[in-house]
């Protein structure tokens, strides 16, 4: 059903194989384009972002704030109003549920 393409790399414009196999992969994953870089390109811009989807994301910015119930100092990754309780995350997690 697939058969071997060549491609040209829209980073360095050298040709590259875009194999039945590679082709039946994509399928499989459902993906619908063909790559547009050649192998080692991809590598490389993997390698530029640090290979993953989320690297982009700035990092969350944390608030400083009091746990309610034990009074430690902790960071949370939203402005406390003031209106709830805030907890560390020891509190927020105990390791023992007595509410079963």
């Amino acid at each position: 059903m697939f058969e071997d393409k060549v491609l040209t790399c829209r980073d360095c414009g050298q040709e590259f194989l875009f194999s039945a196999s590679e082709q039946e992969f994509f399928a499989e994953k459902g993906f619908t384009n063909e790559p547009g870089r050649c192998p080692q390109c991809r590598a490389a811009k993997k390698a530029q972002t640090g290979g993953g989807y989320n690297n982009n994301r700035p990092e969350r910015e944390m608030f400083p704030a009091t746990c309610a119930t034990c009074g430690k100092e902790t960071t949370v990754p939203f402005r406390p109003s003031g209106e709830k309780p805030v907890y560390c995350r020891e509190c927020f997690h105990p390791t023992q549920r007595n509410n079963w």
